[in-house]
């Protein structure tokens, strides 16, 4: 084995190891020690097997690392989002890109099923994951019951 750079989430960390996952190619990499990082970290950098036996891996460089903040935002989806939803079915993703970076996906959702809908998206370790290959630092969930629509909103900063 060798080593592997990317960009890598925390998925776990104790004070002595952390488990980080390649959020291109999800393998995930247990390292035998941990540098100071805390869940949902994200790292641009590289990991390399620990000898001798090289089972548990170590960070060797970092290049950049950030927090990807997940906000439960009070607010409704806008009214471009709900118009994009319009013509969707129940279930369907709709994915814009935003002007500049980052990306919107639109869902459309039961309205009775909304609220554990963007629970699911709140608590799903997958959700920093995108945001990470999106270069987001924030992601924002907003909902209308009314509407049946749900957005998540990957945001750079």
């Amino acid at each position: 084995m060798s080593e592997t750079t990317g960009t890598f989430l925390v998925t776990h960390a104790e004070p002595d190891s952390a488990v980080v996952r390649d959020v291109d190619t999800a393998q995930v990499h247990t390292l035998a020690s941990n540098p100071g990082l805390e869940l949902h970290d994200v790292l641009e950098a590289t990991v390399a097997p620990e000898p001798p036996l090289e089972v548990t891996w170590e960070v060797v460089d970092v290049e950049e690392r950030r927090t990807v903040e997940v906000i439960d935002s009070d607010l409704e989806p806008t009214t471009h989002e709900k118009e994009l939803a319009a013509d969707a079915e129940v279930g369907d993703l709709i994915q814009e890109e935003r002007a500049g970076t980052g990306e919107i996906h639109i869902f459309r959702v039961p309205g009775d099923d909304i609220e554990d809908a963007a629970t699911d998206v709140l608590e799903d370790e997958e959700t920093v994951a995108r945001a990470a290959r999106l270069e987001a630092v924030r992601v924002e969930v907003r909902r209308s019951a009314d509407d049946g629509v749900l957005s998540v909103r990957y945001l750079p900063d």
